[in-house]
């Protein structure tokens, strides 16, 4: 009978066991068959490529071999991370930026650039080019960003200015039957007045759009002009008959073929009384009992268009 205590048999177990630990160990590294291939091993990688993320499993050793591998090419102006010398391990995150080509027109010129944003908005920032409050763009600042997109900024600026201005003087006539109808004399001589203007004015890149009065008020009063004007006409003999009107160089003519060109004639509509001094400058009509033709705005003011043909009588001006 052998007598074993509890302690002697446990220190026997473990001394048993590390010898076979240590025997295993030993096997596996003095057999040359089995040995650790780091190069040869299986990855785990992360890919990020604008955004668009995978995990995937490589044997590449680094990011230039992993690239290869996956047919994955780079632009001259695309960004990676981390650089293509760098050794692979389970784990390792590799993001590549994708550079966009894009065209702004901004500020009076065109610029091409490449970018990473995915927004107008950060396009811009990474151009270089600030955006004010009330600037717009096309697309619109959140629109995604394309290859080869044209981005058009425009400025949009407001100001308020407060800027002098003249005020027209009123014109008083008086009327004095001993002077002729074509003489007019200057009796007070008019004055423009002055007053202060405040706009609110909108540019679109530089150019004046709107102006938008907010207010006024006159700092100096106009003078009014004081006119006398002759109404004294000598009329030579009337001619009775019939008005009609055409469309010439639309003023106060007529035509006639009794008074000569460049003469006046006072011409008035038979059925209301109304009167309109007329100028010839032309020759006509030639209808039977017509005796003058009149100017669409001649006609208008002594008639209403409709009328076609009015009863008139005619007065050549000899003053």
């Amino acid at each position: 009978m052998f007598d074993f205590k509890p302690k002697k048999l446990f220190f026997i177990l473990f001394i048993f066991c590390t010898l076979f630990a240590a025997f295993k160990v030993l096997a596996f590294f003095s057999d040359p068959i089995k040995h650790l291939d780091f190069e040869n091993s299986t990855k785990m990688i992360v890919l990020d490529e604008s955004g668009f993320v995978f995990r995937l499993s490589t044997k590449a050793n680094s990011v230039s071999e992993f690239l290869k591998e996956n047919k994955i090419d780079l632009g001259d102006h695309d960004r990676l991370i981390p650089d293509q010398d760098t050794n692979l391990y389970t784990g390792t995150h590799i993001e590549i930026q994708r550079a966009s080509k894009i065209k702004i027109a901004a500020d009076g010129k065109t610029m091409e650039n490449y970018v990473f944003g995915k927004t107008v908005r950060n396009a811009l920032l990474e151009s270089h080019i600030t955006l004010s409050r009330l600037d717009k763009t096309t697309p619109e600042t959140e629109a995604l960003v394309q290859n080869n997109l044209l981005i058009t900024v425009t400025r949009i600026n407001v100001e308020e200015i407060t800027q002098k201005e003249d005020v027209a003087f009123k014109t008083v006539i008086k009327n004095d039957a001993k002077l002729g109808w074509q003489e007019k004399k200057v009796e007070t001589p008019g004055q423009l007045g002055e007053k202060e203007v405040q706009y609110r004015i909108t540019y679109k890149n530089g150019k004046e759009i709107s102006r938008v009065t907010l207010g006024s008020k006159i700092t100096t009063e106009p003078v009014a002009q004081i006119e006398t004007h002759g109404t004294y006409m000598q009329l030579g003999k009337a001619n009775a008959g019939q008005g009609t009107w055409y469309s010439y160089q639309g003023g106060l003519f007529a035509a006639s073929t009794t008074i000569p060109k460049g003469a006046y004639a006072k011409v008035t509509n038979t059925q209301n009384g109304k009167s309109v001094v007329v100028q010839i400058n032309d020759y006509g009509p030639q209808g039977k009992g017509r005796v003058i033709d009149l100017d669409k705005v001649a006609f208008t003011k002594i008639s209403g268009l409709g009328a076609g043909v009015i009863g008139v009588k005619v007065e050549p001006i000899l003053n």
